[in-house]
């Protein structure tokens, strides 16, 4: 789903919104104006009910951007890097760069915004229990708590890609140790629920009359051709399937000391074949990597008496793997790095370098 608008970042994440929520968006607004809360809370005038309305339904997708998020945070605390969040007709999307690492990890980030929602709904409702309050607060904050709560046990649905299918299947993942079975599952149940959800929704329409009825079918609709994109992307072909990250590195690069001056460090770079960028080792351990850029950054003056240490990048901003990671994860952590490199390790011990361009070789 692309952004149609930017709504600029929060926490260092992008949040953009699809043109879809302005049509879910209108609609809500008249919904609970003309319906919903003149029957809950008679007599307000209609002025109120607009009100009401307006600050109802920015709350609720300020509500399904927070459960995002709470994806998100988790996410990057498992290593994963977040193209952005998209806000649309069916609530939001936080869109990952790359397969979840574990099956833990894809069942933290899963239930992350369940419990983002539960915390919300749960406060809203405390707070419309609180004696006292104007009806106009009353009701806005109940309506908050019961949708809050609504979605949270519709995401739990055990149906990918909703968040209960994605918990379902790092569940399955973590106990046979088989992704595409687990996916396979998940996205069977996707489908079953799908499928009851059409056949409700065109019955309540066609019995009863209830408009509802069509857009639960609608939403079923959206179900079953999510559930099988999940099945389609995990059954296509991964190039780098069955590859570690020991298969493509550099063994044994070229390194360099930190008390090199900088004019030693040219000398060493045209012995070597004049790399882009060298690890740093001292006493044996990989301390940072110097790039090449080092040297056009500083007066060639002073090359004589500015050391690597200066002006390498420390250990710490440097994204590290070792030999026997997958590739597929490797390459989310080159996508990551600043420099598009990483130090392949054993323990302190350096072992080997990787960039995006030795995969790129070894595919081609």
């Amino acid at each position: 789903m692309n952004d149609s608008y930017s709504l600029g970042r929060v926490a260092g994440i992008r949040i953009g919104i699809n043109w879809s929520v302005l049509v879910l968006l209108a609609l809500l607004m008249w919904t609970l104006a003309t319906g919903i809360f003149p029957d809950t809370n008679p007599g307000l005038g209609d002025n109120a009910y607009f009100t009401m309305a307006v600050v109802a339904s920015l709350a609720f997708f300020a509500s399904i951007l927070l459960h995002e998020l709470g994806h998100a945070v988790q996410a990057r605390r498992d290593g994963m890097e977040i193209d952005g969040i998209t806000l649309w007709l069916f609530g939001g999307v936080a869109r990952f760069a790359g397969m979840f690492p574990s099956a833990g990890a894809e069942f933290r980030i899963a239930i992350a915004g369940p419990l983002v929602s539960l915390v919300l709904g749960g406060g809203f409702v405390g707070v419309a229990l609180v004696p006292g309050l104007p009806e106009p607060v009353n009701a806005v904050c109940a309506w908050l708590g019961f949708i809050n709560l609504a979605l949270l046990v519709f995401n739990l649905l055990p149906a990918l890609p909703l968040d209960g299918g994605r918990m379902l299947r790092a569940a399955i993942w973590h106990w046979k140790g088989d992704l595409r079975r687990a996916t396979s599952v998940a996205a069977g149940g996707g489908r079953a629920i799908a499928y009851a959800l059409i056949g409700l929704g065109i019955a309540l329409f066609l019995l009863q009359g209830v408009f509802s009825g069509i857009w639960l079918a609608f939403i079923g609709w959206f179900l079953l051709q999510a559930a099988g994109a999940e099945a389609r992307a995990l059954a296509a072909p991964n190039p780098l399937a069955g590859m570690h990250v020991r298969d493509v590195m550099i063994p044994d690069p070229v390194t360099i000391s930190p008390d090199l001056t900088l004019a030693q460090f040219a000398g060493r770079t045209q012995l070597s074949g004049r790399h882009t960028a060298y690890p740093v080792v001292e006493d044996g351990h990989a301390v940072g990597l110097a790039p090449l850029r080092c040297l056009a950054e500083v007066p060639r003056e002073e090359w004589a008496t500015r050391r690597v240490a200066d002006c390498m990048v420390r250990r710490e901003r440097l994204a590290t793997l070792a030999p026997d990671d997958d590739l597929s994860a490797a390459v989310v952590a080159l996508r990551r790095a600043d420099q598009g490199r990483a130090l392949v390790l054993e323990g302190d011990r350096l072992v080997g370098l990787l960039s995006i361009t030795d995969v790129a070789r070894a595919l081609a």
